[in-house]
């Protein structure tokens, strides 16, 4: 197992070289023609001489030709035809001899077909072969409980004699949870989509669905959280490392990324040449910690997790930051915020309505400042309906000359604006303008006309005043706008 293959030098190999990884690449094989998904995978001791094998339930391309596959390090070991295509595998103890060896199981159908020493031991057929007493009774209380739809995926946990729950993600997108003696389902979780995976995380049930994310439930149907995936999830398995304690979920998405997850934290990203499509993860030959990963291609790919390898949370993409977790340092209450604390509950409702006073004397002069700014036109927009007008001045220069744009613009929809003069009221004895009124020209809805003119600082003094500009209707001394600016100082004459 601590050889890679000669297959691993080809260009497509599984990117696991980073020095930072947390795996060794042990065996990649893109030519394994295996067509298989995770329930029909199972690493067991076949031979009871402590060397894990690798049983692969095979479907074959297309569906065809099912084949029993055994895998010993890096090579098929043995290789017969199934009877039918495999529907899930498992192994299982059958005898109390030494060595004990286990047997193989595959469902298929109403059939499950086991096997011993990798040869058709018997055939079990559910509704046909008759069973002794103890057995009836049991099937009889598994036949009490009943669910609403198929079940596709299957969680237990607990003993049956003692107490046990049953997870059942079923076809119509609920995941129903059954304990003993319940003859139906004592809680539902109701999926926005259908499921394509459940695994049992300690106390967590882990549910994958087609909208390509994963969702954590309590068992009593309480929802804990939700972590989005890049791609779509098409395989889904638990990662168990026993010497540290540690379990985790691995879903294998169809970007050709295995990704691991305790609860919603990210622990690890595998990249892999083509989708995964099945997952297995525990002991195989002498090593404890391996992974097994099939590709839509039929590829083979196994990883040995480093013995110095530790998960740690991260990627920085689920969960609150780590600043959210650290206390704030608070200082502690002084004297002065003790006796302020006192003297606003003592005074506190002479405290409210000085302030109530003082805000609605606020609201008073700000509203007679904007009255008296609409009757003498000092706002730059105009607030009658009949004239829809705005003005913009702008300053350009150092001096002594400046100059003066105003932007003076139509603001109706469709109606124009003509009739207008435009006066300019300033300090003679500090600046002088070539006109100091002019007609304005028609005013077309909705352009900005450019109106220039020149100001000449007469002062040497490097003083500056305002200059006021009013926008009239001809025939009436009430301005509609107006507009104060204040000029700058003249760099000009300052320098000279």
């Amino acid at each position: 197992m601590a050889a890679a293959s000669s297959s691993d030098s080809d260009s497509g190999k599984a990117e696991s070289n980073d020095a930072s990884s947390k795996w060794l690449d042990a065996h990649y094989d893109p030519m394994a023609n295996i067509h298989t998904f995770s329930a029909c995978l199972a690493l067991a001791d076949l031979h009871g001489d402590g060397e894990y094998k690798l049983v692969v339930g095979d479907l074959g391309p297309g569906g065809q030709q099912s084949r029993l596959k055994v895998f010993k390090g890096l090579r098929v070991l043995t290789e017969s035809p199934l009877p039918a295509l495999p529907a899930a595998a498992a192994t299982f103890l059958i005898d109390q001899h030494e060595p004990r060896t286990p047997a193989l199981a595959f469902a298929s159908g109403p059939c499950v077909y086991v096997y011993k020493n990798l040869r058709p031991y018997f055939k079990f057929s559910l509704p046909q072969l008759p069973t002794n007493t103890l057995e009836q009774d049991l099937w009889n209380q598994a036949k009490e409980m009943s669910l609403p739809s198929i079940p596709v995926f299957l969680e237990v946990s607990g003993q049956f004699d003692v107490e046990f729950r049953l997870a059942a993600a079923c076809r119509n997108g609920n995941v129903y949870i059954l304990r003993r003696d319940s003859k139906c389902p004592k809680y539902c979780i109701e999926l926005s989509a259908q499921p394509v995976g459940l695994v049992r995380v300690n106390k967590v049930l882990v549910v994958g669905s087609t909208q390509d994310s994963l969702h954590g439930f309590t068992y009593k149907g309480k929802k804990l959280w939700t972590v989005q995936m890049p791609a779509a999830i098409l395989t889904m398995n638990l990662l168990e490392q026993s010497s540290r304690g540690l379990q985790a979920v691995m879903a294998g998405l169809a970007n050709g990324e295995v990704r691991i997850y305790r609860d919603k934290a990210l622990l690890d990203i595998i990249r892999t040449p083509d989708a995964v499509t099945s997952l297995c993860f525990g002991r195989y030959g002498r090593e404890d910690n391996t992974l097994i990963i099939t590709t839509r291609g039929g590829g083979l790919i196994i990883k040995i997790l480093k013995r110095t390898a530790v998960f740690v949370e991260g990627g920085g993409e689920v969960g609150p930051p780590p600043a959210q977790a650290t206390k704030l340092s608070v200082p502690r209450k002084t004297r002065l915020y003790v006796d302020q604390t006192l003297r606003e509950r003592e005074a506190g409702t002479a405290m409210h309505r000085t302030f109530q006073t003082d805000l609605y004397l606020l609201r008073l002069r700000t509203a007679r400042t904007y009255v008296q700014a609409l009757e003498s036109s000092l706002n730059p927009v105009s607030v009658t309906a009949r004239e829809p007008l705005k003005l913009h001045a702008v300053v350009q220069g150092l001096g002594p000359t400046f100059k003066l744009t105003l932007h003076l613009q139509n603001t109706s929809t469709a109606r124009p604006v003509l009739g207008l003069l435009v006066c300019f009221l300033y300090n003679e004895a500090l600046y002088a303008l070539p006109r100091a009124f002019f007609k304005v020209p028609l005013l077309v809805p909705g352009l900005s006309y450019p109106l220039e003119t020149f100001v000449e600082s007469l002062s040497d003094k490097g003083i500056s005043d305002i200059i006021k500009v009013l926008v009239l209707r001809e025939g009436q001394s009430a301005p509609l706008l107006s507009a104060h600016i204040n000029m700058p100082v003249s760099e000009g004459l300052a320098a000279a």
